[in-house]
């Protein structure tokens, strides 16, 4: 894996291009016929579907073997998911994911929501500077709850760090924004500079009150052409200073019951009112789209040229 100012390259000629993979935790309670998927099966489900990865926390170090044979068998790239809050917290993760030795990037939650200011500033440049050094791609998500925890302060942080680049995740900054279908232009104008260091996404889509909702199954919700369009623009910044080898990733994160609406049934137990599973298909089938549009609209500025 080649790394060259904190983006992600695999060191080949082929076209710049797009990662599907889909996030581990968003496989949690997955199944069939009142029973949860093995890990196996989860593993079949995602490549059936056409993902070519997955997403995931670290696994513990006994599970090393099992991980490795199903991300070969299945032929999977791996990303990890990491919480950092210091520089020693980072490089003990560097030291995990080096021992696990096949993963292609680190997406960091920053802890924590009070960490702001210079101190935050140097705090994702001390983090930054660790992976790089490491040799291992690395980008910060934007996530509520986290040093990211709201639009304004992560828009400072991108214009004072050059090199940090994001995994943006928008539902987080619509619900806690209450931004709902009328998102104004001093929202979109800050979104805009976040889109311009897209490194991957993350997708769900937030109405402005709940983080994640039901789209329905041809995706007809309101807000999802808001997200058609950041996913978008992020898709067409990255792919504008692409060069071959490079990789953007598309994660559907669709979490289970705490992110996803429920109701109680007669027993009092938690039911999904949605179809998680097929919503991330969803999720994956917008992104394609916007994915083909993006390469044909290069290709015929291209051309005129």
């Amino acid at each position: 894996m080649a790394t060259n100012n904190y983006h992600l390259n695999d060191g080949s000629s082929l076209a710049p291009r797009l990662e599907l993979q889909q996030s581990w935790w968003a496989m949690i309670g997955l199944g069939e016929n009142g029973r949860e998927w093995t890990m196996e099966e989860k593993f079949e489900q995602i490549a059936a579907a056409g993902f070519t990865g997955i997403s995931a926390t670290m696994p513990p170090e006994q599970d090393y073997a099992e991980w490795h044979r199903l991300l070969d068998k299945y032929q999977f790239t791996f990303s990890t998911v990491a919480f950092p809050s210091s520089k020693s917290d980072m490089r003990d993760i560097l030291d995990i994911v080096k021992q696990f030795g096949r993963v292609q990037y680190i997406n960091s939650q920053v802890m924590d929501s009070f960490v702001v200011g210079d101190e935050a500033v140097q705090l994702l440049q001390d983090l930054l500077e660790a992976s790089n050094e490491a040799g291992i791609p690395h980008f910060i998500e934007t996530h509520r709850g986290r040093i990211t925890q709201d639009l304004l302060r992560t828009t400072d942080y991108v214009r004072a760090l050059p090199q940090l680049q994001l995994i943006i995740d928008l539902s987080h900054y619509i619900v806690a924004g209450e931004l709902d279908g009328g998102v104004g232009s001093r929202a979109e104008a800050e979104f805009d500079v976040l889109l311009e260091r897209t490194a991957g996404i993350h997708a769900r889509i937030s109405n402005g009150e709940q983080v994640q909702i039901d789209i329905g199954k041809s995706g007809k919700h309101q807000m999802v052409e808001n997200f058609k369009r950041w996913w978008r623009k992020g898709m067409r910044n990255w792919y504008a200073n692409a060069v071959p080898g490079d990789i953007l990733s598309f994660v559907p994160e669709l979490g289970p019951p705490g992110y996803a609406i429920t109701r109680l049934d007669e027993n009092g137990r938690e039911i999904e009112t949605t179809d998680r599973w097929q919503q991330a298909l969803l999720l994956k089938q917008i992104a394609e789209e916007l994915w083909q549009e993006v390469v044909a609209e290069a290709a015929n500025k291209n051309a005129i040229r």
